[in-house]
């Protein structure tokens, strides 16, 4: 969220490294000639009633690096770990109409729309579109 200070990038990745150090979470990163190009994280912590699942959180690709092949490689990673963890069943939320295309062709449903569920970085709510796919 704007205004978006190196502080908060920091604590936001320090929150991030504290729940890969604990289990609770996994981090995948793709690289291109050296640089971070994107992340994903799959968040494996959930209430005692859904240990059968897992979400996907925070798919972070660069603009320069779209349709590169970056966010399904991630995505792909991210769902192998789900089944290497024996996760049944993933689920995840975005807002935004490129991310909806690419879990689309990798197979995940559109369960449906929350309308006003969060906000652009600038101010102003988004409708949030929700996804499952089951891991076989």
């Amino acid at each position: 969220m704007n205004p978006l200070t190196p502080e908060r990038v920091q604590d936001f990745w320090h929150g991030v490294a504290r729940g890969v150090a604990a289990r609770e979470r996994l981090l995948f990163v793709a690289e291109t000639g050296g640089a971070v190009v994107g992340t994903v994280q799959l968040v494996l912590a959930q209430p005692d009633n859904q240990p059968h699942r897992a979400e996907i959180s925070k798919l972070l690709v660069h603009r320069a690096a779209r349709r590169s092949g970056a966010g399904e490689a991630l995505m792909r990673a991210a769902e192998e770990a789900g089944r290497d963890a024996g996760k049944t069943l993933l689920v995840l939320d975005t807002a935004s109409p490129d991310a909806e295309r690419l879990y689309l062709r990798l197979g995940w449903q559109l369960c449906g729309r929350i309308p006003d569920y969060a906000l652009w970085p600038d101010g102003g709510l988004v409708d949030t579109l929700v996804f499952y796919k089951q891991l076989v």
